[in-house]
C-alpha cells in the first residue's frame, strides 16, 4: 500500500524561452514524484518511457520512489515555446508519444490516493480512470491531459465531449483558470469551480498565474504564489498538485492549499522539478497562513 501513485507519460521537454533553449526531463509523474518523496511519503509511480530516457528512473528510485516503468519505442517528446516574458503564454507541440496505458499497468497497486497526469487525449482511457476508482482511493485528475489534442503536431484544447464519464470517478480535479473556462464558459474563477464541482468531483484545485484557489463543499479558499524569482513556469501545475495531495491525506482542503502555494512559489523560482527542503516550505507556509509577513 503506497501513499500516492502517480500515473502518467515522462516528457523530454525541450523549452524555447526568447533568449535561450533548453532541455528539461517532465512529466506530471515526475514532478509529482519528487514533491511527495521529498515530503516523506511512500510513492509509486507508473510510467511510459524510451530506455535512453532510464536515468529518470533511476534518480527517483534514489529518492526511495518505487518505479513501475514500461520501456517504449520512443519516448514523449514536447516542444513548449515561450514568445515572451509572459510565461502563462505558451505553445506546445508533440513530437512523439509513449502510447497509451493499459489496464494491466495499474491492476496490481493500492495507494490511498492517485494522481493522473497525462500529457494528451487517450494517454490515459477512461477504463483507467474507472479501475482506479473501483479501488476505493482518492483519484486526483489533470484536466489538461484530456482537454489537449494533436493538430498538426501542435497540442490544442478542444472540447471534452465526453467529461461527465471521467468526472464522476474523480475525487479532487486539477485544472488552471484558461482550461476552466474553456470547460465552463466563466471568467470568475470562483464560479468555474462551483461548476466543474457539478460534474462530479468534490474538491477542484485551480491554478493561476498569482497562486492557487480550493473549492471543498460550497467553500472557496485562494492563497498566492510569492516566489522570489520566477525561472521555473513547466511543471508548476503538476507540483502544485502533488503539494496539494502530499498534505491532502492528513489534512484539510483549506490548509493543503497554502501548503500547495507554498511548495509551489519556491519551485517556480527554478527550472526542472522540486529539489527544495521541507523546513523551506515550512517558512514560506508560515508566511502564507500570516498574511501580514506574505508581502
Amino acid at each position: 500500500m503506497f501513499d500516492l501513485v502517480y500515473i502518467g507519460h515522462y516528457t523530454k521537454d525541450t523549452i524555447v524561452y526568447p533568449d535561450a533553449t533548453r532541455v528539461v526531463d517532465g512529466g506530471a509523474f515526475n514532478y509529482g514524484a519528487n514533491v511527495a518523496a521529498r515530503m516523506g511519503l511512500r510513492v509509486a509511480v507508473v510510467t511510459r518511457l524510451a530506455r535512453d530516457d532510464w536515468r529518470v528512473v533511476e534518480n527517483l528510485e534514489k529518492l526511495g520512489v518505487t518505479v513501475f516503468a514500461r520501456a517504449t519505442p520512443a519516448s514523449t517528446c514536447l516542444r513548449l515555446i515561450y514568445p515572451t516574458a509572459n510565461l502563462d503564454e505558451r505553445t506546445i507541440e508533440l513530437m512523439s508519444s509513449a502510447g497509451a496505458f493499459t489496464l494491466e499497468e495499474i491492476a496490481h497497486l493500492d495507494a490511498r490516493a492517485f494522481a493522473i497526469g497525462a500529457s494528451v487525449r487517450g494517454e490515459v482511457p477512461t477504463e483507467i480512470v474507472a479501475a482506479i476508482a473501483r479501488k476505493g482511493a482518492l483519484v486526483a485528475l489533470d484536466v489538461q491531459g484530456f482537454l489537449r489534442v494533436v493538430r498538426a503536431g501542435v497540442l490544442v484544447a478542444d472540447e471534452w465531449r465526453d467529461k461527465r464519464d471521467v468526472l464522476r470517478y474523480v475525487s479532487v480535479l486539477k485544472t488552471d483558470a484558461v482550461e476552466a473556462e474553456l470547460i465552463t464558459g466563466e471568467k470568475d474563477r470562483g464560479v468555474a469551480a462551483r461548476k466543474l464541482a457539478e460534474f462530479g468531483p468534490r474538491e477542484i484545485l485551480l491554478t493561476h498565474s498569482g497562486g492557487v484557489l480550493v473549492y471543498h463543499n460550497g467553500a472557496i479558499t485562494e492563497a498566492p504564489f510569492v516566489p522570489r524569482a520566477l525561472r521555473g513556469r513547466s511543471g508548476r501545475g503538476d507540483t502544485c498538485t502533488s503539494a496539494y495531495l502530499s498534505r491532502r491525506l492528513s489534512a484539510p482542503p483549506e490548509d493543503a492549499g497554502v501548503w500547495a502555494a507554498a511548495v509551489t512559489s519556491l519551485k517556480l523560482e527554478n527550472e526542472g522539478v522540486f529539489n527544495r527542503t521541507r523546513e523551506e516550505v515550512e517558512a514560506v507556509y508560515a508566511r502564507l497562513k500570516d498574511p501580514k509577513k506574505v508581502f
